[in-house]
């Protein structure tokens, strides 16, 4: 199963593709897609969907797991957030994937085991849910690696959980 998670943003958006062979998760592709801080939006939104649409042609996700804005203090910082989760979520759908949306805290508890993770904390735990040399940097990059993590851990719960309905 592959999953592309997305951290979004219209100056930098994270991506992580993971794919999962039974119980392993392995990075396939992690980084971030940047945009000219002064160039007009829909130039920006053009752009980000290109990268989007590369992504899924050539990884060909499953699923593709958004993480959903919960709350921007910034409105104009939450429509752009907003717009590249639309476009994300299109995208995906229009390429047959399953198209999932978590929130920061789901995506924190599920990878971190607490909520209040910093970027740092979760920095880290990607690392090494993922067996990275490094810690993944930039932070929006290792995000969106968390984000499809996340998904992974709730598919697992979720099928455990129909399982022992079964028995």
């Amino acid at each position: 199963m592959f999953v592309l998670g997305i951290d979004p943003g219209l100056s930098r958006c994270g991506y992580g593709v993971v794919e999962q062979s039974g119980r392993k998760a392995e990075a396939v592709a992690i980084g971030v897609i940047r945009t000219p801080a002064k160039a007009p939006t829909a130039e920006r939104l053009a752009w980000i969907h290109e990268e989007f649409v590369r992504l899924v042609e050539e990884h060909k996700p499953d699923v593709v797991a958004i993480e959903r804005v919960f709350f921007q203090v910034n409105a104009r910082t939450a429509m752009g957030v907003a717009q590249v989760s639309g476009l994300a979520m299109a995208i995906g759908h229009s390429a047959g994937a399953e198209v999932v949306d978590y929130t920061p805290n789901q995506v924190k508890e599920a990878v971190a085991g607490w909520g209040g993770a910093n970027k740092e904390q979760m920095q880290r735990m990607v690392q090494s849910l993922l067996r990275l040399p490094e810690m993944p940097s930039p932070p929006d990059a290792a995000d969106a690696a968390a984000v499809a993590l996340c998904h992974l851990a709730h598919r697992a719960s979720r099928q455990m959980a129909k399982s022992s309905k079964l028995s």
